[in-house]
């Protein structure tokens, strides 16, 4: 079992930038594929970002791009989201994610954290 806690959400202005925490425990972190979903007021939970196992790789929804950037640190267990020029639409929950291979889609996510609430104001 793997558990999930993110840290880091909060009310901000757009144009501020936030950093969310994802701390990871339960399983060997360096195994797992970690990334970012989000879930705004009355929306579908969708994807954000994503990243490999050795943090080489990573992948961003296009409405990100440019703006968020996903880093890991293996050796702390931390997921990170560096999350920059923010915008009102960026108003969420965020929820850490992890599996096995790629996360870039809802079926692909094993696990889920319970998510941070990201608010951004006009």
């Amino acid at each position: 079992q793997v558990q999930l806690v993110e840290s880091g959400g909060g009310l901000v202005q757009a144009g501020d930038s936030l950093r969310l925490s994802c701390a990871a425990s339960g399983r060997t972190f360096s195994s797992l594929a970690m990334g970012w979903f989000r879930q705004a007021p009355g929306k579908e939970r969708e994807f954000v970002t994503a990243i490999n196992r050795s943090g080489q790789s990573t992948y961003y929804a296009d409405s990100v791009k440019g703006r968020f950037t996903i880093s890991r640190d293996n050796a702390k267990n931390t997921l990170y989201l560096q999350m920059n020029s923010l915008k009102p639409e960026d108003t969420a929950v965020y929820y850490c994610a992890a599996g096995p291979s790629a996360v870039s889609r809802l079926s692909t996510v094993n696990y889920w954290g319970k998510g941070t609430l990201v608010t951004v104001s006009s």
